[in-house]
C-alpha cells in the first residue's frame, strides 16, 4: 500500500490547484483507492484512502450519537421534578463521564484517522490519555456504588429510604470522582511518554513502562469494586430466587417490603448497564493482556481499531439500555420532551407525573 498516513516529497504529477494563488495550495491528485492532497507550502503530501475516511466516518457518527445520547440522558434527569430514586444521582454520573468521553475524548480521533498521524501534540496527547483512565475509573466505581444501592435495597428494605438518601449519594459520587482524578494524576507529571495508537487512533498513556503504577491502580480501582458488584448481585438473584420459589419469611413486613423492591426493573437495568459495560471491554482487556505476555502484537487488520472502539460504544450502549428498560426513565424522557414544546411547563409535569402510576 502506498505509504498511507505518511508524509512524502511532491510528485511531479500533480492535478491543477484547488485554492487560488496567493494562499499555501492543496493539489489533488485521484487514484482508485485514494486521494492525496498536496501542501504546496511545505512541499508535502498527505495520502488520504478510502479506507482512513471510512474510519474517520465511524468514529465521528459514534461521536455525535455519544453526545446527543448523552445530553438528552442528563436533561432529562436535571429536568425531572417528581418523585425519584437516588440511583439517578448514580445514572446522572454515568452519563456526564460518558458525555465527556464523547465531547473531549472520541472528537480528538476523528482527524488522525484521516492522516494516520497525531497531529495535536504530546501535551494534548497526554491529556486525552488521562481523561479517558480517569472516566473509566469513574464507572468502574459508579458501578461499585450503583450495587451497593441495590443491595441494600434488598437486604434493608424498610430501611432504605433512611439508609440511601439523595445527599449521601451525591456525596458518594463528588469523593469518587475526586478519588478516580488523584488516583490517575501521576503520568501527568511527565515520568513517560503517552502513545499513539496507530491502529485504532487513540492517545492513550504508556502503562507498560510503569508496571508498579499500573498494578497498584488496577487493584485499587478494580479490586473493590469487582468484590462488590459480585457479592452484591449475587445477593441479590438469591433472594429474588427465594421469593420466585415462596420460600417463607417469619417477617411479614419485611417480606412484604422485600417483595415490592424485587419488583423494581432498576435491579435488572443496572445489572444489565454492568454486563453491557463488560462485554464492550473484553475484548480489549483480553487482547492487551495476550499481547503483554506473549510479547507478541497480533497483526490482525482492524483487530485493534475494532476492539477499542467497541469498548468505548459502552458509552452508547448505556442509554439505550436505561431507555429500554427503564419505565421511569421513559416516563422522564416524556415529560422533558412534551415540557420542550408546552408552554405550561409545571401543570403539565404535575399531570404526567400522575400519570406514572399508570405506567
Amino acid at each position: 500500500m502506498l505509504l498511507q498516513g505518511n508524509q512524502r516529497p511532491r510528485s511531479s504529477a500533480d492535478l491543477p490547484p484547488l485554492s487560488g494563488p496567493g494562499r499555501g495550495m492543496f493539489r489533488l491528485k485521484d487514484t482508485a483507492t485514494m486521494l492525496i492532497l498536496t501542501d504546496n507550502r511545505n512541499e508535502t503530501e498527505i495520502v488520504v484512502s478510502i479506507e482512513s475516511l471510512t474510519q474517520a466516518a465511524i468514529i465521528f457518527v459514534m461521536a455525535a450519537s455519544i453526545i446527543i445520547l448523552n445530553v438528552l440522558v442528563v436533561m432529562t434527569i436535571l429536568n425531572y421534578k417528581g418523585p425519584s430514586e437516588v440511583i439517578n444521582c448514580y445514572l446522572l454520573s454515568l452519563a456526564i463521564a460518558d458525555l465527556l468521553c464523547g465531547v473531549f475524548v472520541i472528537p480528538l480521533s476523528i482527524y488522525p484517522a484521516v492522516v494516520r498521524d497525531w497531529i495535536y501534540g504530546d501535551v494534548l496527547c497526554r491529556m486525552v490519555g488521562y481523561l479517558e483512565v480517569t472516566l473509566w475509573a469513574v464507572v468502574v466505581y459508579t458501578f461499585m456504588w450503583i450495587s451497593v444501592d441495590r443491595y441494600l435495597a434488598v437486604r434493608k428494605p424498610l430501611r432504605y429510604e433512611t439508609l440511601q438518601t439523595k445527599t449521601r449519594c451525591q456525596c458518594w459520587m463528588a469523593f469518587t470522582w475526586i478519588s478516580a482524578a488523584m488516583l490517575c494524576s501521576p503520568p501527568l507529571l511527565g515520568f513517560t511518554k503517552p502513545v499513539f495508537d496507530k491502529d485504532a487512533f487513540v492517545c492513550m498513556l504508556d502503562w507498560g513502562s510503569m508496571a508498579a503504577y499500573s498494578v497498584t491502580l488496577s487493584i485499587l480501582v478494580l479490586g473493590p469494586s469487582l468484590i462488590t458488584i459480585v457479592y452484591t448481585y449475587t445477593y441479590i438473584f438469591n433472594m429474588l430466587r427465594k421469593i420466585r420459589s415462596g420460600f417463607p419469611f417469619h417477617d411479614k413486613e419485611y417480606a412484604t417490603a422485600l417483595s415490592e423492591n424485587l419488583s423494581n426493573p432498576s435491579h435488572m437495568m443496572s445489572f444489565s448497564l454492568i454486563v453491557a459495560f463488560w462485554l464492550s471491554w473484553t475484548p480489549y482487556i483480553g487482547v492487551k493482556f495476550y499481547e503483554y505476555f506473549t510479547g507478541l502484537r497480533l497483526q490482525i487488520q482492524y483487530l485493534h481499531f475494532g476492539i477499542i472502539w467497541i469498548g468505548f460504544m459502552n458509552c452508547f450502549w448505556k442509554s439505550m439500555l436505561l431507555i429500554m428498560l427503564s419505565p421511569q426513565f421513559r416516563l422522564a424522557l416524556r415529560i422533558f420532551f412534551m415540557t420542550i414544546c408546552c408552554k405550561y411547563k409545571g401543570r403539565l409535569q404535575a399531570e404526567l407525573i400522575g400519570m406514572e402510576a399508570d405506567d
